[in-house]
């Protein structure tokens, strides 16, 4: 057996311990923060990551072959059902490469949906998302082209936002080669992910162009200028904490970019009228809960339908986290779920 399957196979026989073991193993008490009660298999995995090398002490590169690793681990299978093809978006300064869900039952009225994975704007690639894609692709019943957007710190803002953008518009201009309507798509993403995918809706907006059928955001960075109390309340929490943020955010951002810019803080907007309907998800022992639930707040006060949901138990990045923590899977499934309500919604009111 290779050490890689040995390593996920012990990872997940532990994982699959009752949770009074975990806990016992995890220091014995249950984690409560915030009012609210941690997973116990996210509880062991942020005691056994408290035992190894900090994020914070990775270069970029070290720290994207870490996350691979974790992913091999910790990742879901590949979804029944749905077709994974790598694929590329040409556009005027490059080839974006993407990689293509199709489901056996893709419904035809359905919108192509471009999803950015997460990372900071530092880590991760087509991998990251891909177990997530795959269920997103296969509930939905529609296409999900998944966005490999370039990286900081060799490639900083906005150039993986460009990359993003860029690749909705192909997506949305292009729809009937993923056998989707024409000139519809949606637009979404995870943490930073969920930071392209809420300013591509601005974007839009500012270019009087028609906006996305929904906008996905599932904990969403929309905010770098400030700090909420959750930045705080879970400042040591795993995956991701106040220092681990603070460490994307120096090797994304230069200098002389200003925080408070919609571009980097989309909830810096002043007028968030007139964008797409939203499905807004947040994780409950996250830095970034306060942030998230404030900008589904934001945007249904300036009128878009807005759904939103907290899963108090789980940690941020949890979409990566399908193979080894139930919860994670199950709550995945009803945020495909979500979607797919929405957008039966919406081809219902195209088809009338």
């Amino acid at each position: 057996m290779a050490e890689g399957s040995l390593v996920r196979m012990i990872a997940r026989t532990l994982l699959s311990l009752p949770p009074p073991v975990l806990r016992l193993l995890s220091g014995g008490e249950a984690v409560h923060l915030g009012g609210r009660t941690l997973d116990p298999r996210f509880q062991f995995l942020a005691a056994q990551a408290a035992r190894a090398p900090s994020l914070t002490a990775m270069t970029p590169a070290d720290a994207r072959r870490a996350a691979s690793q974790g992913q091999k681990i910790y990742g879901g299978r590949p979804e029944p059902g749905v077709a994974a093809t790598p694929a590329s978006i040409a556009t005027e300064g490059r080839d974006i490469p993407v990689q293509v869900y199709r489901p056996q039952d893709q419904d035809p009225q359905a919108p192509a949906i471009v999803f950015a994975h997460f990372g900071g704007g530092v880590i991760g690639d087509l991998e990251t998302c891909h177990a997530f894609c795959g269920v997103l692709a296969r509930i939905a019943r529609a296409p999900v082209i998944s966005v490999d957007y370039r990286l900081a710190p060799e490639h900083r803002f906005p150039a993986g936002l460009e990359d993003v953008l860029a690749a909705y518009r192909h997506v949305r201009d292009h729809a009937g080669d993923y056998g989707a309507p024409a000139g519809r798509a949606v637009i979404g993403g995870d943490s930073m992910g969920g930071n392209f995918a809420a300013v591509v809706c601005q974007e839009l907006r500012r270019a009087g162009e028609p906006q996305p059928d929904l906008q996905l955001l599932i904990y969403p960075c929309v905010d770098v200028a400030s700090e909420t109390a959750s930045m705080t309340t879970y400042a040591e929490a795993f995956p991701l904490g106040r220092a681990t943020m603070e460490w994307f955010i120096g090797h994304y951002m230069s200098p002389q970019d200003d925080p408070a810019d919609p571009r980097l803080s989309p909830i810096r907007e002043l007028d968030l009228s007139g964008l797409a309907p939203a499905v807004v998800v947040t994780a409950g022992f996250d830095p970034l809960v306060d942030q998230g639930e404030a900008y589904a707040k934001a945007l249904q006060a300036a009128g878009a339908p807005v759904i939103y949901r907290c899963y108090d138990g789980l940690a941020h990045g949890f979409t990566a986290f399908t193979g080894a923590v139930p919860c994670a899977d199950v709550a995945c499934r009803e945020i495909a779920g979500l979607v797919r309500e929405g957008l039966e919604g919406r081809i219902a009111r195209a088809a009338g």
